[in-house]
């Protein structure tokens, strides 16, 4: 049995990704890579203390993990990450790298400028107690 190279896979074993708009990426391991560095560099621009901080960093740690432990092969990455194709977990990382920059907008992990009203947090059918 031969082996294809991941170029040569993806031009001859994969001719669409089956999603509408979403065609299929020639190289998507360096891409992939690439993004979630990025994503990490531009997540040190948040407080350690940022609880969106501390989940996007392990998750993003935890799919550059996986990448080093595939080495070349998108479908164990494709596996591992269990989140659909290559494709698509391109396209997330890309929103997550868009994300990162408007959470540095918001400044989300600063609290209120006013007090919340009463129950303003409250789930539907569940009594809250005054604060």
């Amino acid at each position: 049995m031969f082996r294809l190279s991941r170029p040569l896979y993806q031009k001859v074993l994969k001719a669409s990704t089956g999603i509408t708009g979403l065609s299929v990426h020639p190289n998507p391991l360096p891409d992939l890579r690439a993004t979630l560095q990025l994503t990490l560099q531009r997540l040190n621009g948040i407080p350690q203390h940022s609880a969106y901080r501390r989940a996007t960093t392990a998750i993003v740690q935890n799919r550059l993990d996986i990448l080093d432990r595939a080495g070349e092969d998108v479908g164990r990455v494709e596996r591992e990450i269990d989140q659909g194709q290559i494709e698509e977990v391109i396209a997330q990382a890309q929103d997550e790298l868009r994300l990162v920059d408007h959470m540095g907008e918001w400044k989300a992990w600063e609290g209120l400028e006013e007090q919340a009203p009463a129950g303003q947090f409250g789930y539907p059918g569940t009594v809250t107690s005054p604060s």
